[in-house]
């Protein structure tokens, strides 16, 4: 179980991981939950240089959050997820797919045709997945393999 010294172990491990990088870190908000008997820890930071961090379509962003909690986990010897988002990229992107989501659900309903997403990441089609998931008109599938996976929509 993670406590309020181990937040602060997090912060400051967190701010020399990005002075090491060379990149100044206006803010840092940690904040702890639990999902399944696992867990979490979502951090929050703000970049001046964000888009350096994020990088194309989020992947540098992705490969920062697994190995800052590979470094997190080993130093503090415990286990836990981390949640890495940079000046609200994550929430943007969360709330974007949710309206593609509910925008593309709506024209597959209407024309009766199949819905295709360019392909995307594990987590950000389990957001689409979970968004559509009570709908009665349509039914989504992921389709492909590796990088190639997406989503279909598909009217009932």
């Amino acid at each position: 179980m993670l406590n309020a010294s181990d937040v602060n172990e997090i912060k400051k491990r967190v701010e020399e991981f990005f002075e090491k990088m060379t990149i100044m870190v206006s803010k840092i908000e940690v904040d702890l939950s639990s999902a399944e008997d696992k867990e979490v820890v979502d951090l929050a930071i703000e970049l001046e240089e964000a888009q350096i961090i994020i990088g194309q379509g989020g992947q540098t962003l992705s490969e920062i959050q697994r190995l800052l909690r590979t470094i997190l986990n080993k130093k503090m010897e415990k286990v836990f997820y981390l949640n890495l988002d940079v000046n609200g990229y994550k929430k943007k992107k969360i709330e974007y797919l949710k309206g593609l989501a509910k925008e593309l659900a709506d024209e597959a309903a209407f024309s009766k045709e199949e819905k295709v997403f360019l392909p995307m990441p594990a987590y950000e089609r389990r957001i689409i997945h979970a968004e559509l998931a009570q709908r009665t008109d349509v039914i989504t599938e992921s389709h492909g393999e590796g990088m190639e996976r997406h989503i279909v929509i598909k009217p009932k």
